[in-house]
């Protein structure tokens, strides 16, 4: 194996751990209780040692309230900005997104488990709302960044910057929660990948904003 194929073995393993982990702490939590569940149990059904289920969750709690989108690759957000791949901001967000959804541990049966124990366990639901707001801020200076790039007047001025750049972030997300539903939502025997299905709700936002004339 070359060097340059190790940085993509270890994420394929960090994946696959972190959704072992989720998986073992979702099915435990349904079938006995949340309380009735230790670290110690879902290391031995993951096949991790529980110093390894730390280095990836600081709690069961936190493992299942699952992940907010994360941005892996800076040079994926480097392009972006730059005005990448594209120079179209919408189709451009889409494939940022989708590309984050390439590097998540979600799969649609850990996501129905997981809405399952959110409807139990309401402080579940408020700490994965807590991370995404965490994500919504990041991705806000993401896109101001490329606001900025894409439009240096808009750039002189921090306020008017700072209100797109939200807009444009609040609308992103919209079309990220519509990608997340249509999957959860599709036939058990569906392959699509979720960035699939990112990218095909950012297409049909950009058609909507094509057809009001306002792209």
């Amino acid at each position: 194996m070359s060097i340059a194929e190790a940085p993509g073995l270890r994420e394929r393993k960090r994946i696959a751990t972190r959704k072992a982990i989720q998986h073992a702490v979702l099915q435990l939590a349904l079938d006995r209780g949340l309380e009735h569940v230790t670290v110690e149990e879902i290391s031995r059904v993951a096949d991790v040692s529980p110093r390894t289920f730390f280095n990836y969750f600081v709690s069961k709690e936190a493992a299942i309230a699952g992940d907010a989108p994360d941005f892996l690759d800076e040079v994926a957000l480097d392009r972006f900005v730059a005005g990448a791949p594209e120079g179209n901001l919408i189709r451009d967000l889409g494939s940022l997104m989708a590309e984050a959804a390439d590097h998540a541990s979600e799969d649609r049966e850990t996501l129905i488990m997981r809405k399952d124990l959110h409807n139990r366990y309401p402080h579940l639901f408020a700490l994965r709302m807590a991370g995404m707001r965490n994500f919504e801020d990041e991705l806000s200076g993401v896109v101001g960044r490329r606001l900025a790039n894409d439009d240096p007047d808009l750039a002189r001025d921090p306020e008017a910057l700072a209100s797109r750049g939200r807009l444009v972030t609040l609308v992103a997300l919209g079309a990220l929660r519509h990608a997340w539903t249509s999957w959860a939502d599709a036939d058990k025997g569906s392959t699509v990948p979720l960035a699939s299905v990112i990218r095909d709700s950012f297409a049909q936002l950009e058609g909507i904003l094509v057809q009001a004339g306002r792209v």
